[in-house]
């Protein structure tokens, strides 16, 4: 299980540090993708596969599932851990994060985000003013 909020910068090549908590979790290589809210997702290889298998699943027929499975599949790419515990983060997803020098790391139960750190900043204050909101709706999926 992932948790936790890290920070830590990109460097000019796009090499980001995998903060030491996450790695061991992570394994040596894993994958990441395209995310919602405008981060990263990282998978280990292990609940990658078990999103395969659900993508797999998705009717063809469907635009939606059609636009989600290439959307996610399109950017994904595996990524290995170097001996100073850096990813290199291909120029597409950094695009796409809008990830300049500082960044957040942050474990999700099965995955980890990276963020760009205004973004975290701007979700966070977001989600911090509508918690309560939130939390109520929760209730509706037992929790």
């Amino acid at each position: 299980m992932f948790m936790g909020e890290y920070q830590h910068n990109i460097d000019l090549k796009g090499r980001l540090i995998v903060p030491s908590k996450l790695r061991e979790g992570l394994g040596e290589k894993f994958i990441v993708t395209r995310g919602m809210d405008g981060c990263l997702f990282g998978y280990p290889m292990d609940e990658w596969a078990v999103l395969e298998d659900k993508m797999k699943e998705m009717p063809l027929s469907k635009k939606e599932a059609r636009t989600f499975v290439r959307f996610f599949y399109s950017a994904a790419t595996e990524c290995e851990i170097d001996k100073q515990g850096r990813i290199n983060l291909p120029l597409n997803l950094r695009k796409y994060a809008k990830l300049e020098k500082p960044c957040v790391v942050i474990g999700v139960s099965n995955r980890i985000e990276i963020w760009s750190e205004e973004r975290w900043e701007d979700f966070s204050l977001d989600a911090e003013e509508n918690f309560d909101d939130i939390a109520e709706t929760m209730i509706d999926f037992g929790f």
